[in-house]
């Protein structure tokens, strides 16, 4: 099949938590429970949050489609971050966040993820941008050689709230 990636439209908001509801919790840290995972999914990736961001103009969501169907996707946040602590350990601006890239787990070690990436640094080039950064948990080790194998060092670390825990992060950054 073919994978093509492009800018969601706000018509693909439900197809989109749908796709984020099942790829998160892959993400989370082996203690994570199931009620702060769900009240994550419920107030970050729902399908009324994912149409605010699709209405977000410093937002960009980009879709993985085959045959109509979304099977990842990428959130891309423009701007410099909202935390001074990351943006201290940052070597680049203007910079734009990878907040989110996730894959259905059928398409795991497809061509579905390096298509995202690839639109990913392309975006980030037509914006101007001299990097892209992302916080990554530091027990997924798999993504953290997945970002590395794509350009990403390890430049510093931040916490992520997941419902009532808060979890240690990785700040990756890419100099473009």
């Amino acid at each position: 099949m073919t994978v093509i990636v492009g800018r969601a439209g706000i018509w693909e908001a439900e197809q989109l938590a749908d796709v984020a509801a099942v790829t998160f919790p892959l993400a989370c840290p082996p203690g994570s429970t199931k009620e702060s995972i769900e009240a994550f999914i419920g107030e970050v990736l729902s399908h009324e949050r994912f149409a605010d961001y699709l209405d977000d103009p410093d937002r960009t969501i980009l879709a993985a489609r085959e045959d109509n169907s979304i099977v990842g996707y990428a959130m891309l946040i423009r701007g410099e971050p909202a935390d001074p602590s990351i943006s201290a350990v940052l070597s680049t601006s203007p910079t734009m966040e990878l907040s989110k890239m996730y894959v259905l787990p059928g398409h795991h070690g497809s061509e579905v993820s390096a298509a995202l990436m690839a639109a990913t640094v392309a975006l980030a080039f037509d914006f101007g941008c001299a990097g892209i950064w992302l916080g990554v948990n530091q027990q997924n080790a798999r993504a953290q050689r997945y970002y590395a194998k794509h350009g990403f060092h390890r430049v510093g670390t931040k916490t992520f709230t997941v419902g009532a825990e808060v979890h240690d992060d990785f700040v990756f950054e890419r100099v473009l």
